[in-house]
């Protein structure tokens, strides 16, 4: 069996680090808002490139916690409106509405999967305060031409940079290319730890200690508040996991990217379409191709031992969480969805298991 991503095997790789790292936190007694925490932020702000970096409890509370800190300080108030892809996520979408903002789906270009830069401008109203970009897949969705947008109509840009750690702009990681980056740990991420673990990145001091103390309970001072605050902390545990496996980050983004490249060059079959923007860096977190018949092509790698995964099957639009949107139509956001079909792309697979993924594909009928 090939698994879509077994958490063990990834862990495995670096099992004796992790453990000792673990070891070492449960003996020091210090479980939170300590030296392994610390350090993380320092090494993660190092490695995307920012002045900062701020730990929270999940990649969903690190959205959320920078739109709140933006309301905090005056730069966004409830019903500005926030450009965001149709196809992302859902956590993108809630991250904004949980703030009273006013999310203004915009559709992906069908090559890239990124947002469409050739529809942003004409979405762009007197209410519009701030564009969300999303590095789906693992691929930079930032260009020149959203900057430029950004820069003229005086908007915020924040990445979701939940799934693309390490991904390259240039010489610049996404995470650093906008006002402030939301970034998950979820521990089937490239960067992953063994729980729910989230960060803000950010060049902006102030927005950087406003998000601080909102997820420290709205303090700055151990019993003050300034703000109502939440609790969203990472714990010393997933730091040092962390820290541990940062340091192979590269390494294994560097695999993902060999297993895409076979992918790319040995998969061909009539029916299965890949996407594949040469012009933009992808550390594939997620290696999508799409299939009309995308249900029983998942069936029958399933029946010869291959676990894949759908990102996803319901876009935000058509949730029941949103009923308002359900008679929206974003024709090219519902078919990505309905022939979206995940392959496995990870560093513990084998050339062998690449070979089996493609020739099953190919032999597909």
């Amino acid at each position: 069996m090939i698994d879509y991503l077994s958490l063990k095997d990834i862990t495995d790789l670096h099992g004796d680090e992790i453990a000792n790292a673990v070891e070492r936190v449960v003996r020091s007694g210090w479980y939170l808002q300590g030296q392994e925490t610390n350090l993380f932020e320092q090494n993660y702000a190092r490695f995307i490139g920012t002045e900062h970096c701020v730990t929270c409890g999940n990649g969903l509370d690190a959205l959320s916690l920078i739109l709140r800190a933006y309301m905090e300080l005056g730069q966004l108030k409830a019903g500005d409106e926030v450009v965001v892809p149709a196809n992302t996520y859902i956590a993108t979408i809630l991250a904004i509405t949980e703030n009273r903002l006013t999310p203004v789906l915009v559709e992906p270009d069908i090559n890239t999967l990124e947002l469409d830069e050739e529809l942003v401008e004409a979405t762009i109203t007197e209410r519009t305060r701030a564009i969300m970009l999303v590095h789906l897949y693992g691929r930079c969705s930032y260009t020149p031409l959203i900057g430029d947008l950004c820069q003229r109509h005086k908007l915020l840009l924040v990445e979701d940079n939940a799934q693309a750690h390490g991904c390259r702009f240039g010489e610049r990681r996404t995470g650093s290319l906008g006002n402030a980056a939301a970034h998950s740990f979820y521990p089937g991420k490239n960067l992953g730890a063994l729980g729910d673990a989230g960060a803000v990145t950010t060049d902006d001091e102030e927005l950087a200690q406003t998000i601080r103390s909102i997820a420290n309970y709205g303090s700055a001072r151990k019993y003050e508040f300034q703000f109502k605050g939440i609790n969203s902390r990472m714990d010393e545990i997933q730091a040092a996991v962390l820290n541990v496996k940062l340091n192979y980050l590269e390494e294994e983004n560097r695999r993902r990217k060999t297993i895409a490249t076979v992918y790319h060059e040995t998969i061909k079959h009539p029916q299965v379409r890949l996407t594949d923007d040469r012009e933009r860096d992808n550390v594939y977190h997620i290696f999508p191709v799409f299939c009309p018949s995308r249900d029983r092509l998942q069936q029958y790698l399933k029946d010869k031992g291959i676990g894949t995964m759908i990102h996803y099957p319901i876009p935000p639009h058509r949730q029941q969480a949103y009923q308002e949107w359900n008679g929206l139509h974003y024709p090219v956001t519902e078919a990505l969805h309905r022939q979206e079909l995940s392959l496995p792309c990870n560093p513990a697979m084998t050339d062998e298991d690449c070979r089996k993924v493609v020739d099953c594909i190919n032999e597909f009928g």
